[in-house]
């Protein structure tokens, strides 16, 4: 096992850590590893062909304006 520490964690962050922890009777490491497991759980792993199937079955369409677009977004949190 390792230690791992959070350094300069915000009060308001660690103020509803605790009462999460308090709600799931667990201690403070306790819920922050339930959640550090939790979300490593929920992550997908889906390969290029299983995303465009779902696009497909959803009936997305990707207009040309799309790459314009994606663009323009990328470069405005670029620019953050």
């Amino acid at each position: 096992m390792v230690n791992l520490s959070i350094k300069n964690v915000p009060e308001e962050l660690t103020a509803k850590v605790r009462q999460r922890a308090t709600r799931n009777h667990r201690s403070l490491q306790g819920e922050l590893l339930a959640t550090l497991e939790a979300s490593f759980r929920e992550e997908s792993k889906l390969t290029p062909g299983e995303v465009l199937a779902r696009v497909r079955s959803i009936g997305l369409s990707t207009p040309s304006g799309s790459v314009a677009f994606v663009r323009e977004d990328r470069d405005a949190h670029s620019r953050r």
